[in-house]
C-alpha cells in the first residue's frame, strides 16, 4: 500500500490538491485528505506515505513508438543501436511503451521484440508491441499478422510499415489495404486496438497512400495511424486534414534545427490545436532507441542521432512554457494514446485506474515516478533499475 499526500492532480483535467491510496497496482481511493477512509491497523502499518508537498501529479506518459530492441543499422552493423534500459524510461516519466521494429526487420525479429517486451514487463514497465516492421510482407511470429494479433496478447497492431520512403518496400495500395484490413479484423476478434501504424518518410507522395486507402475502402479512419508527420511542414498540413477525416496522427519528438523544413513536436501540437483539428486525435511519441539518420541525394547516411525517451517530457515542458495549460498539453501523451490503443486504466488518474503516476518538480522534470503502484523514481533518482544496469 502507498499513500500519496498533497498532490496537485491533473487527471488530465485539474482536480486540485488530493490524496491517493494505491494498492494492488491500482488507485484504490482519491479525495481530500480529511476524507481518507480509516484503514485497519495492519494495513496502516504496512502503508508507505509519500508527501508531494503540492507538486503536480500527472498520469504516466505513454510512448507509442519505441525501438525497445534498439533501431538503426542503415549504415552498417556497427550502427545498430543497443536496447534501452528500464531506468531510461522511468527517469523520463514514461510508464508505458509500445515497441516496434523499423528498417531492420531482418537481423532483428518479432521474436526478439517480444522477448524484450516481456523482459521490460518483468522489470516493472508496462509494455506492448506491434508485429511487423518497415517492409511488406511483414515479419511475423506465427506466419501471419492476423494470427499474431489474435493469439499473442502483447501485439496491439501492425507497424511500423514504411510508406513514402526510399527504405520502404514500396507497398502498393492493395497491399496497404490488405494489411489494414488484417489489423482491423484481428483487432475486433481479439478486442484490441488493431491499428496500422505507418512510418511516413520524406517522399513527395506524403500521405496520399492513406487518403487513397480511405477513399477506396470501407475501413474506418481509426485503423490508420501515420507517424513522423511533423518531419515536413507540408506533410503536417496533410496530417491535419487527415485528422479531420478521423485518423489519429502521431507527432515525433525529434530535434529540429532552426530553418529546417519541419516542426518541432511542441510547435506541431500547438498548430494542430489552433487549426481546429479534433484534439483527441493527436499523439506524441519519442522514437526512443531509433536511429534518426540524415541522407544525401544518393541515399547514403551523412549523420545520425538516436531518439531519446526524455523527448516526451521535454515536449510537455515546452508546451507549458509556451503558454498551453497543463491540462490541455497532457492528452497527446496520456489519454489520447490510451484511447487509441485501448489500454484500459491508462492515461488518466481516477479511482480504479492503474497506478501509473508522475510527480513533476518546479522545472517540469520527473521528481517521483510510480509504475503499477511501485516507486521507480524518487527525488529525481532511479530507485529501480533493469537487471543488467549498474
Amino acid at each position: 500500500m502507498l499513500l500519496i499526500r498533497n498532490a496537485d492532480v491533473f487527471a488530465p483535467r485539474p482536480l486540485g490538491l488530493q490524496d491517493l491510496l494505491l494498492g494492488a497496482a491500482k488507485i484504490l481511493w482519491m479525495g481530500p485528505g480529511r476524507e481518507l477512509p480509516e484503514l485497519p491497523a495492519a494495513l496502516r502499518a504496512a502503508t508507505q506515505t509519500v508527501d508531494l508537498a503540492g507538486a503536480r501529479l500527472i498520469p504516466g506518459l505513454i510512448d507509442g513508438h519505441v525501438h525497445v530492441t534498439g533501431g538503426g543499422g542503415e549504415a552498417g552493423f556497427r550502427t545498430r543501436v543497443p536496447a534501452l534500459p528500464l531506468s531510461r524510461f522511468a527517469l523520463s516519466g514514461v510508464t508505458s511503451v509500445i515497441g516496434l521494429l523499423g528498417t531492420d526487420d531482418i537481423a532483428r525479429s518479432p521474436r526478439e521484440l517480444l522477448a524484450v517486451v516481456y523482459a521490460l514487463r518483468e522489470e516493472g514497465l508496462n509494455a506492448w508491441a506491434y508485429t511487423g516492421g518497415y517492409h511488406v510482407p511483414p515479419a511475423t511470429l506465427t506466419g501471419s499478422v492476423q494470427s499474431d494479433l489474435v493469439f499473442i496478447e502483447a501485439f496491439l497492431g501492425i507497424g511500423e510499415i514504411a510508406i513514402s520512403d526510399h527504405r520502404s518496400s514500396q507497398p502498393t495500395l492493395e497491399e496497404l489495404l490488405r494489411l489494414a484490413a488484417s489489423a482491423h479484423v484481428a483487432g475486433m476478434m481479439a478486442n484490441k486496438a488493431g491499428i496500422l501504424h505507418l512510418h511516413v518518410g520524406d517522399g513527395t507522395r506524403g500521405l496520399e497512400p492513406v487518403r487513397r486507402a480511405l477513399a477506396e475502402s470501407e475501413l474506418p479512419p481509426r485503423v490508420f495511424q501515420p507517424t513522423h508527420v511533423n518531419r515536413r511542414r507540408a506533410l503536417f498540413d496533410e496530417a491535419i486534414d487527415l485528422a479531420k477525416k478521423g485518423c489519429t496522427v502521431d507527432v515525433t519528438a525529434f530535434p529540429v534545427a532552426d530553418g529546417e523544413d519541419a516542426y518541432g513536436a511542441a510547435d506541431a501540437v500547438r498548430r494542430f490545436l489552433a487549426a481546429g483539428a479534433p484534439p483527441e486525435l493527436i499523439t506524441v511519441s519519442s522514437d526512443a532507441g531509433g536511429c534518426l539518420p540524415c541522407f544525401d541525394a544518393h541515399g547514403h547516411v551523412t549523420r545520425m542521432e538516436v531518439g531519446s525517451a526524455g523527448a516526451l517530457l521535454q515536449t510537455l515542458r515546452d508546451l507549458v512554457a509556451q503558454g498551453l495549460p497543463l491540462d490541455q498539453a497532457l492528452p497527446p501523451f496520456t489519454c489520447n494514446p490510451a484511447s487509441l490503443l485501448r489500454l484500459k486504466g491508462k492515461g488518466v488518474i481516477a479511482t480504479g485506474a492503474d497506478a501509473d503516476l508522475v510527480a513533476l518538480d518546479a522545472t517540469g522534470s520527473a521528481q517521483t515516478v510510480i509504475i503499477l503502484g511501485q516507486v521507480h523514481v524518487q527525488g529525481g533518482r532511479a530507485v529501480c533499475r533493469g537487471t543488467f544496469e549498474p
